[in-house]
């Protein structure tokens, strides 16, 4: 078992080489200093890590169904969570969308509810 542990610990020292050789680093937030450009993609990131949660909230909540054998508070359970998963995506949306009209109103004083110029 132990044999396998020098490959993958080479690999792990080697892989950083290859990627200083692809070139420049990449500015993380394209090079932009504007303010609603910055929070437009904070925004983003943060909608993608809550769906990715809403996600896994609602395998949850079917692998809670699904193990419950017929019990009554295991049945609840699961479809509770299935439930508030649901409308936790519906707040995050609605959300979204009050920010992203209120960030199109400040960057350019029209309502076209992008959150990037």
């Amino acid at each position: 078992m132990r044999r396998y542990y020098l490959p993958l610990f080479l690999s792990g020292l080697f892989i950083p080489l290859s990627v200083f050789a692809a070139g420049s680093l990449i500015a993380p937030f394209g090079g932009t200093t504007s303010i609603p450009t910055i929070v437009g993609y904070l925004i983003k990131a943060v909608l993608g890590l809550s769906g990715v949660l809403a996600l896994a909230m609602f395998i949850y909540g079917g692998i809670l169904l699904l193990v419950s054998s017929g019990n009554p508070a295991q049945v609840k359970k699961g479809r509770d969570t299935l439930i508030w998963a649901a409308l936790g995506l519906v707040v995050l949306f609605t959300a979204y969308t009050v920010v992203a009209t209120v960030v199109s109103l400040i960057a350019t004083g029209t309502l076209t509810g992008a959150t990037t110029p």
